[in-house]
């Protein structure tokens, strides 16, 4: 149900900035967002997992905090990253 080592090193190698970086804005909001995706995919089959909700809400506002962030600091990377992950519709 969680991100794989191998698909989170993939995520890293796409989004980050520098060679060493694994924890910019960009790179945060693509590993949350890979995350909300499993969990959106695992409620529809598990309608009444309450507790597993209550993260996917947590992993939301925690990108929602993030995309704000880089919004504020940088529009145009924002632009970019929401377009490539494909967030907004």
């Amino acid at each position: 149900m969680a991100v794989t080592k191998s698909q989170r090193s993939d995520i890293v190698k796409k989004f980050r900035r520098g060679d060493l970086d694994t924890g910019s804005s960009e790179v945060q909001v693509a590993l949350l967002t890979a995350r909300i995706n499993e969990l959106t995919q695992h409620f529809l089959v598990h309608k009444k997992d309450v507790h597993s909700r209550r993260g996917l809400i947590t992993c939301v506002n925690q990108r929602r905090n993030l995309l704000d962030y880089l919004k504020r600091t940088d529009a145009r990377k924002y632009e970019t990253l929401i377009k490539e992950l494909d967030i907004r519709k």
